[in-house]
């Protein structure tokens, strides 16, 4: 059986805002007993944030599970920072710790767009070195105020420090933007940052998905077990199937058997968690501690036969009495339609 990975400063704003995020013990309802962290996985959870294209495009083949981050602001376990400041959620400021992330493109048009942005020092310059952090130097979500869509995207760096990347937005509205980065330098620490975005056009939003355990996406299914309570540590997982028969050959992206990331709604706080060790699947499991209640959008990404694709799930964490352990079953809901996950919520996109 393998060890959780811990969740660090990162972790620990994970843990603030994935906790809230993540009371999915409480809030996914009838699910599996705890379960144990015998695959690896990625997890990350917005606190303050946000973020792929119909069908993820990235067949990345980084490495294997078991990884985390550690910034202060909105990392999980890995980065080493170990903050335990609950508080510390990513994404819900545009400056922090000395950089701000600054976007070119606030009002992007309806549809595909280039959006172009850059992360500057205390000075005002451009910051053009970046340590490399699960295969890439920056992580950067795009996901609607109403939850409904999410996009994992890796842009492309430009000599002078400029970022771009091709993101499809499929309606009008406010949309929020986070960069997940950690600077160069042997004390650097993890930060992620959030900015607000529209996109012009007659606006309607749509209502957050139901709560329920399992969640289609392309033809897969994944269920969603275990426990998170605000302030105690618990573990998730996730586990994947196809036609009925359990996944086992799960591909490494960016690192691992899967990425989770988490948002509050509301204030779309951001929390990005990284999976205990394991592997190849069917399960992918991830350690979390819960900040406090709410309600949260899940992100799951897999790869499989070469394509990522992102299953969505709408959790509560706590409640009133703010009890732990295992909330008392909930009417059965249907699952998140599959092109709620791959097309509008879990888009994948890369460059």
């Amino acid at each position: 059986m393998n060890t959780g990975l811990r969740i660090t400063a990162f972790a620990a704003a994970l843990a603030a805002t994935f906790g809230t995020a993540y009371g999915v013990g409480r809030g996914v309802g009838p699910i599996d007993e705890p379960a144990k962290a015998e695959h690896g996985g990625h997890a990350e959870a917005a606190p303050r944030g946000e973020g792929a294209a119909d069908g993820h495009g990235e067949s990345a083949a980084d490495g294997h599970g078991g990884h985390g981050e550690g910034a202060g602001s909105g990392h999980g376990a890995g980065h080493g920072e170990g903050a335990a400041n609950a508080s510390a959620a990513g994404g819900l400021q545009v400056s922090e710790g000395g950089y701000t992330l600054a976007l070119d493109t606030p009002t992007p048009a309806l549809g595909t767009s280039v959006l172009k942005f850059s992360i500057k020092d205390a000075a005002g310059r451009k910051v053009t070195a970046f340590t490399t952090e699960h295969g890439k130097e920056l992580h950067f979500i795009v996901a609607s105020r109403d939850l409904t869509v999410f996009r994992h995207l890796h842009p492309v760096k430009a000599a002078d420090g400029t970022w771009s990347v091709a993101a499809d937005l499929p309606a009008a509205g406010a949309y929020k933007a986070f960069a997940d980065f950690k600077p160069a330098g042997k004390n650097a620490k993890g930060v992620t940052l959030g900015v607000d975005l529209a996109v012009p056009g007659a606006y309607t939003p749509k209502p957050m998905p139901p709560v329920a355990p399992t969640a289609d996406v392309d033809g897969y299914q994944v269920r969603l077990g275990g426990t998170l309570d605000p302030g105690k540590a618990g573990e998730l997982r996730l586990t994947v199937t196809k036609a009925g028969k359990p996944v086992t050959d799960l591909e490494p992206y960016l690192g691992a058997y899967g990425h989770l990331v988490a948002l509050r709604e509301g204030d779309l706080a951001y929390l990005h968690v990284h999976p205990n060790e394991g592997g190849p699947g069917p399960d992918v499991s991830f350690t979390a501690t819960a900040p406090s209640s709410g309600t949260y959008r899940l992100f799951l990404d897999f790869q499989h036969e070469g394509k990522v694709r992102t299953a969505a799930f709408t959790v509560r964490a706590g409640g009133a009495a703010g009890g732990a352990g295992q909330a008392p079953a909930a009417p059965a809901a249907a699952p998140a339609p599959a092109d709620d996950a791959s097309h509008g919520a879990g888009a994948h996109s890369h460059g």
